[in-house]
């Protein structure tokens, strides 16, 4: 991709995630969409192995569908003293229909008897990027962090009230969201494309 394109699909419902990244590239003469505007967009089953595959395989889907750039993003929660898990799985690692406090607690419970020295974990976000010619490109954000022994803080989803972000003490459910952007993975991998963007645009 040697030129900005007019249009670039998100290949997500979410608008808070579209908010998020409309601001991080504005000014750039991109009009970002989103599955919202397109009602007729494919399922695609996230049943890939890591978080590039299932990252490009909804973005390769979408983007065919539609005949346009997309980008696709998928992300979770590795603990090392979980061997990794709950990795490509952290959505559904509770079962299909779990909460949130459920997933949160299925993890603290398997890390009972973990020590406080082994409870590393990181968030990873891999976002990809992929033009309906075959043109496709990667970006990935990391979080480091540690597993708290209980819930902490009612913001931010997912597994947030047990990740402990160490600079700040606080786990990311107790942070705002704007502090909480700064620093997570998903916003260190919107910053990598908005650099890309930023870069084609010179």
């Amino acid at each position: 991709m040697k030129n900005l394109p007019p249009k670039i699909l998100l290949a997500t419902a979410n608008q808070g995630k579209v908010k998020e990244l409309r601001d991080l590239v504005q000014g750039l003469p991109v009009q970002f969409v989103s599955l919202v505007e397109l009602p007729d967009f494919p399922e695609v089953i996230e049943d890939q192995d890591t978080f590039e595959a299932n990252a490009l395989k909804k973005a390769r889907t979408i983007a065919k569908a539609a005949g346009m750039v997309t980008l696709a993003d998928d992300s979770g929660l590795c603990v090392d003293a979980l061997g990794g898990r709950p990795g490509v799985y952290s959505a559904r690692y509770a079962g299909e229909h779990a909460t949130d406090a459920q997933k949160c607690l299925r993890i603290l419970d398997e890390m009972r008897h973990v020590p406080d020295g082994q409870r590393n974990a990181r968030f990873v976000c891999v976002l990809a990027l992929v033009v309906p010619d075959g043109e496709e490109n990667l970006f990935l954000g990391v979080c480091e962090g540690r597993i708290t022994k209980e819930l902490r803080g009612s913001a931010g989803f997912g597994y947030d009230p047990i990740f402990l972000f160490e600079p700040e003490g606080l786990t990311f459910a107790e942070m705002d969201r704007d502090a909480k952007n700064r620093v997570s993975h998903r916003g260190n991998a919107l910053r990598e494309f908005a650099s890309f963007m930023k870069g084609l645009a010179r």
